[in-house]
């Protein structure tokens, strides 16, 4: 008589003497049942560090202003307490703004705000500088002419970049752009 494949397993006849094939059903099925839970435990978890996630970047994004906006009260205050002096006297009203403005310019600096304000000069910068208009200037080409208003950076992100006139070479009557060699050459 030929022994069936279960038999000739090593160990498999050992293991099957002393449980029944229910038992080994039943305690597989525990195995799955425990692995089930845990896994589903682990999806609930995981779903829960999502909805936190979640409940944080919102919290951030509607109470990320608040440094900024703490910072901003004394400006508010010193504002209304210029207007309230403006009709008492134009120089206490000057005062007032200045002291607003000094105090704007601190927020700015703790919240990490700072202008861009080029120089005359100053080599024209894409990243930091917005041209509306090129004009001919003894200057070098490509240099800031005049700043028509300043820009503002949070940190090294750009808020607003500075509205600037930049220099562009001059032009003779010919149409050619003027230059030390042409000019040595009349």
């Amino acid at each position: 008589m030929s022994e069936s494949p279960i038999s000739q397993q090593p160990g498999a006849a050992a293991a099957n003497e002393g449980k029944s094939l229910d038992a080994l059903l039943a305690e597989a099925q525990g195995r799955i049942d425990e692995q089930r839970d845990a896994w589903m435990r682990a999806v609930a978890e995981a779903e829960n560090i999502r909805k936190r996630a979640q409940a944080d970047v919102a919290a951030a994004h509607k109470f990320g202003a608040g440094r900024l906006a703490e910072s901003l009260l004394p400006v508010m205050d010193s504002l209304e307490a210029a207007l309230g002096a403006a009709a008492d006297s134009p120089p206490a009203l000057r005062d007032g703004l200045e002291l607003t403005l000094r105090q704007l310019h601190a927020a700015f600096q703790k919240a990490g705000v700072g202008d861009i304000a080029p120089a005359a000069g100053e080599r024209f910068d894409p990243h930091r500088h917005q041209a509306m208009a090129a004009v001919e200037s003894q200057a070098e080409p490509n240099t800031v002419v005049t700043v028509m208003r300043k820009g503002w950076r949070l940190h090294d992100r750009i808020l607003r970049p500075a509205l600037v006139t930049v220099a562009k070479a001059l032009e003779n009557k010919g149409g050619n752009p003027i230059s030390e060699g042409n000019l040595n050459s009349n």
